[in-house]
């Protein structure tokens, strides 16, 4: 009878052990940012990812890429764009995405040895973060678009379609004067080399573009909004330089304090025929104040009523909330850039120092398709950019913005009629018709007809110009290298999503296809793909995807 006091207190001791580290495991996993894995039939899924906390660029050759894991990081999975039929539906809407984030984040998964969440695949914003060869306008338009049809060449009776828009060329001194102001996150979350530290380097970088006329406020947010520099002349770039070598992370991060602090500035300092734009930098882990997406966006729609542009750059991993920033840049007049190391850092603040002017606004693409020579198409790319029919016509409707030198491509994938050879010969040189009245109906030769509209800066009435397709198309390998890069590309963001698309593609083709378009490379970014394409072939090729999907 004395053993049972004796095996009370041990029955005791191993349920309090138990209770404690139950405890510690709930604790750490709050921590870790744990969140349950989303449902495979929601129609828009928020997803996480698990990595190692590395700052590495090296590609990985010796390990495979790993399975998704759930920790801090969120994204939203728009699905893929299915085949719509010209019969029930011979028109199609989009607004464009001039976004290059996308690109640069999957970059930085894969160079971790990682396979980006599927979320985190949108192939409008890989196939963007390119410069295309694209005719400069030739009129007093501020855009110019071109495009062409070839063979689908992961699809054998289906074609494949290139849309083109290309912002005009403004030269450095003819460029508005600026007004930036600087909003950027210091907050706890923010200490790390790869976040503050890698933005202060990027920020100096865009220091040496300034000009003596040109203004820049920084703007910093924790647990509140504040002022580390005053709106500043060009002229004293010494005193800007000074504030941002000063910036130090701590503390919580109200970024809705900050946002309404930056705009106050922009607006202050506001220049009316001038570049007024905020650009914010952050993890965008919001947790003060104003944090949740959709209240965060409405802020930030009404902001935009103010004429200040928007520019959003993301930088870190481990907590990165893609999901809310992209909204953000997408309902404030703005573009989403991610930067993952100083190169990229440079592609964004010195060599396409032109896409912080904008030069045409609520940019919108609506295509007719002729229902007697297409039976459907798919939009490869924009889930999140469609537009209904009528939006179209809407000047209240906000859509994407177009900056100077910058280019934005789309594919179509079409499938054509069968029931008779209505697609003639194969041609080396295609033809399309400009000066095309919209309301015209479409030539019995013409496959298509892409119409555009778009702003100016600062009007409220949009205008509008189109080209009809006649319907002619070319072998694959004699399209051009716009077209041929662009598909690569493309095809990698259909690989890497498994898209039910994908037809018979292979990493062997996505590789020469992107090789043998390398005559126009500026920056050599087209180069860095291939080699990032390889490293992926190597790793996936083997069969992986059964085992990490």
């Amino acid at each position: 009878m004395k053993s049972c006091p004796m095996l009370l207190k041990a029955v005791s001791f191993t349920f309090l052990l138990f209770v404690f580290f139950t405890a510690c495991k709930d604790e750490a996993k709050s921590h870790a940012g744990y969140a349950p894995t989303p449902s495979a039939n929601a129609p828009v899924s928020e997803e996480s990812v698990n990595y190692d906390q590395t700052t590495t660029t090296n590609y990985p050759s010796n390990s495979s890429l790993e399975a998704e894991k759930p920790t801090g990081e969120d994204y939203k999975d728009y699905g893929e764009n299915t085949f719509t039929n010209t019969l029930q539906q011979p028109v199609s809407t989009f607004s464009i995405d001039a976004d290059g984030a996308s690109y640069a984040n999957i970059r930085r998964f894969l160079s971790n040895g990682q396979l980006p969440p599927t979320g985190a695949i949108r192939i409008e914003e890989m196939v963007n973060y390119f410069p295309m060869e694209y005719p400069e306008p030739s009129d007093a338009r501020p855009i110019a678009m071109d495009g062409e049809i070839s063979d689908c060449p992961w699809a054998k009776d289906h074609k494949l379609l290139r849309l083109g828009v290309k912002g005009k060329h403004i030269s450095k001194q003819d460029l508005p004067t600026c007004n930036f102001v600087f909003l950027v996150d210091v907050s706890g979350s923010m200490d790390d080399p790869d976040k503050l530290g890698l933005l202060k380097e990027s920020f100096l970088l865009f220091t040496e573009t300034l000009r003596p006329q040109d203004k820049v406020a920084i703007v910093t947010y924790a647990g509140e909004a504040g002022v580390a520099l005053e709106s500043t002349s060009g002229k004293n770039v010494a005193a800007i330089r000074k504030a941002i070598q000063s910036l130090g992370a701590g503390g919580g991060t109200n970024g809705a304090g900050g946002i309404q602090k930056a705009y106050e500035i922009a607006q202050q300092n506001f220049l009316p025929n001038g570049n007024n734009r905020v650009l914010l930098a952050t993890d965008g882990d919001f947790n003060l104040g104003i944090s949740s997406e959709e209240e965060l966006v409405k802020l930030i729609e009404d902001k935009r009523k103010s004429g200040v542009f928007l520019t959003v750059i993301g930088v870190g991993e481990g907590n990165y909330q893609d999901a809310k920033m992209e909204q953000l840049a997408d309902n404030g007049n703005g573009t989403y850039e991610y930067i993952d190391n100083i190169q990229q850092a440079e592609k964004v603040f010195v060599q396409e120092f032109g896409k912080f002017f904008t030069v045409a606004q609520d940019v919108k693409i609506q295509l007719r398709f002729n229902s007697k020579l297409v039976k459907s198409y798919r939009l490869v790319g924009y889930e999140n950019r469609l537009l209904e029919r009528e939006e179209f016509y809407d000047d209240k409707k906000d859509a994407g913005e177009i900056g100077a030198d910058q280019c934005i491509t789309a594919l179509y994938e079409i499938e054509p009629v069968k029931s008779r050879q209505t697609w003639g010969e194969k041609v080396k040189s295609l033809t399309w018709l400009t000066g095309v009245q919209p309301d015209r109906p479409l030539d019995t030769e013409a496959a298509l007809r892409i119409q555009c509209r778009y702003k100016t800066p600062g009007a409220t009435e949009s205008r509008s110009f189109a080209l009809d397709l006649l319907a002619q198309t070319n072998d694959f390998e004699d399209a051009s290298e716009n077209m041929r890069f662009a598909t690569a590309v493309a095809a990698t963001g259909m690989l890497l999503r498994q898209s039910e698309n994908k037809g018979d593609l292979t990493w062997k083709q996505v590789v020469k296809w992107a090789e043998d378009a390398q005559k126009y490379d500026p920056g050599k970014w087209r180069t860095e793909f291939v080699g990032m394409v390889k490293e992926a072939k190597a790793q996936l090729e083997p069969g992986l995807f059964s085992e990490v999907r």
